[in-house]
């Protein structure tokens, strides 16, 4: 029997880690943007916290491998010395802004795609073209013109590493030792923060969301940079991230024959398999479409956001947020602050602007909430 190529044993393996995926974020309704929808209106932090499991498990395994020399993270497209700031602050914000206009980030919008959501499916195509033309068609223009010039050059630290940071700060030699005291801090700090609240204990599946998705992060590092690994045709190192993959699983479906399925293309189309299958084997499966017109501008815009911003940002929610701080990189965590900040902000402005404030008006006021702005009143 004729043994697979790298590409395609990489591919199956991420269409049956992306499955794995769909089905138990479906199933716990892991979504990032409704984690901070709970915080900003409701206070519950219960689902910020899963994320923030997520994120602090993901940093230990990869974190880990990296120590074991399973894996080269400096391959890594977070790593890169060419320290893009502005793509990620103003890129997460934009995403930020997308996620909540669309009901979701990238990988919650695949998850109710496979759930019968028509609207994500809207959501889902505006995304992918936007998130491709910014890639390599005109919006390209504007990302290579106008952000990434604006780019730093890090390679006289290393890499944009938070532990080479750190060593340059402090006159230090770079040494893995002080990567895994990073990875320690940090990813212990937030396992620890997440089972600190009694909720969040008494929650199986925020739980098993965060315990999932962290594991499955590292999974995928060790998928592309071990099983993928070979020395005349290597697979690009990487793991779970839906903006750029959604983009180019379009285009895979368009060029089929003269395309090669890689890992992104077979996750985005496993999650979505996935969430299907949950849903078919609890009998939820059902369509759901647009209230209105005004419904279906808001969703088509926020695709147009997440595609475009999530491109700058070099990710999503889960590509920056965890796969991205898995290396522990300074641009990823610019990059989840920003989304965290540009999806809070555009909340509020829309509950402000329920009550008929001016957007001038209710964004001010919401800043004000937000303790970034002097003055403001309610009643404006």
């Amino acid at each position: 029997m004729m043994e697979w190529e790298p590409v395609y044993r990489v591919a199956l393996l991420a269409f049956l880690l992306g499955s794995v995926f769909g089905g138990v974020a479906n199933k716990t309704n892991f979504c990032t943007m409704g984690a901070v929808s709970d915080w900003v209106n409701m206070g519950s932090k219960d689902r910020l916290r899963a994320w923030l499991l997520a994120i602090g498990i993901a940093v230990l395994a990869t974190q880990f491998m990296q120590a074991r020399g399973m894996v080269n993270l400096s391959e890594a497209i977070y790593l890169t010395p060419n320290f893009g700031w502005l793509g990620y602050l103003l890129g997460g914000f934009i995403f930020g802004v997308g996620m909540t206009l669309g009901s979701g980030c990238g990988q919650r919008t695949l998850v109710r795609v496979g759930g019968g959501n028509l609207k994500s499916l809207v959501v889902m195509i505006f995304l992918g073209l936007t998130a491709y033309m910014t890639m390599r068609g005109l919006l390209a223009l504007v990302r290579v013109n106008a952000i990434e010039v604006t780019n730093i050059d890090l390679s006289g630290f290393g890499n944009q590493g938070i532990g080479s940071l750190l060593a340059a700060a402090f006159g230090m030699e770079k040494s893995t030792t002080l990567d895994q005291v990073v990875a320690g801090v940090l990813g212990l700090g937030l396992v620890v923060y997440a089972f600190a609240a009694k909720s969040f204990r008494a929650s199986f599946d925020n739980i098993l969301a965060g315990l999932v998705v962290g594991l499955i992060i590292p999974a995928g590092w060790y998928v592309t940079g071990v099983i993928g690994f070979d020395d005349f045709e290597p697979v690009r190192l990487e793991s779970f991230t839906f903006i750029a993959p959604t983009g180019e699983s379009l285009m895979y479906l368009l060029t089929f024959t003269g395309s090669t399925i890689g890992f992104g293309v077979a996750a985005v189309g496993g999650i979505i398999l996935g969430s299907f299958l949950y849903v078919i084997m609890k009998r939820q499966f059902r369509l759901e479409t647009f209230i209105d017109r005004s419904d279906m501008v808001r969703h088509i815009l926020g695709g147009i956001y997440m595609g475009f911003g999530g491109v700058l940002a070099l990710g999503c929610t889960i590509g920056q947020g965890v796969t991205g701080m898995s290396t522990l990189a300074l641009g990823s965590l610019l990059a989840l602050v920003s989304i965290v900040f540009g999806s809070a902000l555009t909340m509020k402005v829309e509950y402000y602007r329920l009550d008929d404030m001016g957007l001038f008006a209710a964004l001010r006021q919401s800043l004000a909430d937000m303790h970034l702005f002097p003055g403001g009143s309610k009643n404006q």
